[in-house]
């Protein structure tokens, strides 16, 4: 189990399994984990997402797929103590949503 630490302070949980899973629906994120967790960390900023989720999104210069990604790392904060990780990918472009954060 791995822990990063949202823009709140909230401890935000990656497990194995869920790491795996992130990377059979998406292998290009095979070799990112690191860079997931870096991006939950010390995001570029926080989106507010779709049913209580946050997205944390940081540009990246050079990715598995192209140069010039973001990467988007989507996860939960339960309570303060508490978060988990969702999903994560890399877009070229980012929707339109509400800035809760930003560097």
């Amino acid at each position: 189990m791995r822990i990063s630490f949202s823009a709140n302070n909230v401890p935000i949980r990656l497990s194995k399994e869920r790491f795996e899973h992130i990377a059979s629906r998406h292998p290009e994120m095979r070799d990112s984990e690191r860079d997931i967790l870096e991006t939950i960390n010390n995001p570029d900023m926080v989106q507010r997402g779709d049913a209580g989720t946050l997205l944390a999104i940081k540009k990246f210069h050079s990715t598995p797929v192209s140069e010039d990604k973001f990467l988007v790392a989507v996860y939960k904060e339960v309570d303060q103590a508490d978060g988990f990780l969702l999903t994560a990918y890399f877009s070229n472009k980012l929707r339109k949503r509400m800035i809760l954060w930003k560097r």
